[in-house]
């Protein structure tokens, strides 16, 4: 008897879901998984399930091929399933109905596309992923074109899954329909374009930005989602505790210098430059922004959006907010040497700078700025902290389990922290339906903080290399970001697993 403990997305093949109602398989405690040669391998809890799957497999002329798992486990993956892909796959059912030449050359012309009612199945379509997108909480959608078909992808908490693989044909209707609702050219199929989207779903105010990019097989367009309700998330809220935490709130107080948040793309600066911003936002304070491009607007800041078309950089923009009588500068992210340039000159003259900058750790950051052009003593008298973050998965409170870690996790923990007291038990997410079964639920910063103390001036002013400064903040008590995330690990908010994904991935234990 074959037995399982575990079902992922993949070894599910949708199509055996069709016209398969979820009260049926829920009932039987049944799962359809895939056509593996002339068998249908389903996932079954005991006899009733695999009564269910005799029947099924004689519909489709195969032979059953029952995989036994705990009911718990399979009833887990139908409620991820079904929440799915019950809303898209109806759809999509519809429109296979339909004539699909007909759909893919229905968006033609402007004409025809402005008088389209809102049962057009490509509306429908891209409503229903909308409207899936909010409910898993996706912060982009990924329409992707290959050769012989589309697939269709969200990103949950960072990482990528796929959803919908349409057929080829309605794939100039469906990027038709996403640029007639952003605003855009449906006539220009050469060139980038960008455009905007606002929704109401859900009660829920939704922002999403489109970019639309030509590729050799068709067009590809990337939806970001912001859910205004959210806010602007607290320090304290976004991870940030303890020492960085009280390090970082000082360094927020200071009337000039250069605050620098650094990581890769996707890792949350932006999101801790805005928490930043909502602590020192007073009637008392002048606060400009220059961002590319605004995500969140703020009461009582001035937001500036850069747009280098027109020649707007983000330069030329520091330079006009400077005859704004600012306090409080936010620059979206330092770029180039003039940007630089004028960022320091600003922080010398008595105004607090917070900006990003594209560094792998906080250290990183000051042999960034003197590789600009920046001169050293510039760098050392205008630097006040840098603050390097990741973005790691948090653990799902709904199901989260205690178990006891093996040997060799055990040995890269206490290598890592240089310290034995490593707790017996750890914390990981079994996989519920709160969490579509992924055991991760929302997501938290790992960080670490550079203060820029005499000894770190004087390093910089002698141009020490990177791994100099690191050496010499550790002896003095600098954590590094995986030093933070080991911490978050043994206080059971995220795992082992994540931690090493964002912070060495070439790494094995």
């Amino acid at each position: 008897m074959e037995t399982i403990d575990k079902i992922k997305d993949e070894d599910i093949d949708p199509s055996f879901l069709k016209g398969l109602p979820l009260s049926f398989v829920k009932g039987n405690v049944f799962l359809p998984l895939h056509k593996e040669d002339n068998e249908l391998v389903a996932a079954v809890a005991d006899n009733q399930g695999f009564f269910a799957l005799l029947d099924m497999a004689r519909v489709h002329n195969l032979k059953p091929r029952p995989l036994y798992a705990p009911k718990e486990v399979i009833l887990n993956a139908i409620n991820r399933i079904y929440s799915q892909t019950s809303r898209v796959n109806e759809v999509m059912g519809d429109i296979e109905g339909e004539d699909l030449s007909m759909i893919a050359t229905e968006f033609e012309s402007p004409r025809d596309l402005l008088e389209l009612t809102e049962e057009a199945p490509i509306i429908r379509l891209l409503n229903a992923l909308l409207m899936e997108a909010v409910k898993e909480r996706a912060s982009d959608i990924h329409v992707e074109p290959y050769e012989k078909g589309l697939d269709v992808r969200f990103r949950v908490d960072g990482i990528l899954r796929k959803v919908l693989s349409p057929p080829k044909i309605i794939q100039d209707a469906l990027i038709s329909r996403i640029k007639i609702i952003s605003g855009l050219d449906i006539a220009e199929k050469r060139l980038p374009q960008d455009g905007r989207i606002k929704l109401l779903v859900g009660g829920k105010d939704i922002d999403i930005r489109v970019s639309i990019v030509p590729t050799a097989l068709g067009e590809r367009a990337v939806l970001r989602l912001l859910d205004r309700q959210v806010g602007i998330l607290s320090l304290e809220v976004i991870g940030l505790e303890g020492p960085i935490l009280n390090i970082f709130k000082n360094a927020l107080s200071k009337q000039n210098g250069i605050i620098l948040v650094t990581g890769p793309t996707g890792s949350g600066k932006t999101t801790t430059l805005y928490a930043s911003l909502l602590k020192l936002n007073t009637e008392e304070r002048n606060i400009i922004t220059v961002e590319d491009p605004v995500e969140y607007r703020l009461k009582g800041i001035g937001q500036i959006h850069v747009n280098p078309k027109i020649g707007f950089t983000f330069a030329l923009g520091l330079r006009a907010i400077l005859r704004q009588d600012p306090d409080i500068i936010m620059v979206g992210e330092i770029r180039d040497l003039e940007t630089a340039e004028i960022a320091v000159h600003a922080s010398l003259t008595g105004h607090l700078v917070l900006s990003t900058l594209h560094t792998n750790d906080a250290p990183g950051a000051i042999t960034r700025l003197i590789d600009m052009g920046i001169e050293p003593f510039l760098v050392a008298s205008s630097l006040i902290v840098i603050l390097a973050q990741r973005l790691v998965r948090a653990i799902c409170p709904h199901c989260k389990e205690s178990y006891t870690p093996p040997p060799h996790e055990i040995k890269f923990l206490e290598t890592s922290l240089k310290s034995e007291n490593i707790p017996k038990l750890l914390y990981r997410g079994h996989g519920c339906s709160k969490c579509m079964g992924k055991g991760y639920l929302g997501r938290t910063g790992i960080f670490e903080l550079l203060e820029i103390t005499p000894d770190i001036r004087s390093m910089i002013i002698e141009r020490k290399d990177t791994q100099t400064i690191k050496t010499s903040a550790i002896n003095a008590g600098f954590k590094t970001i995986m030093v933070n995330g080991i911490s978050k690990i043994i206080n059971g908010i995220t795992t082992t697993e994540e931690v090493l994904r964002v912070t060495q991935k070439d790494s094995e234990i």
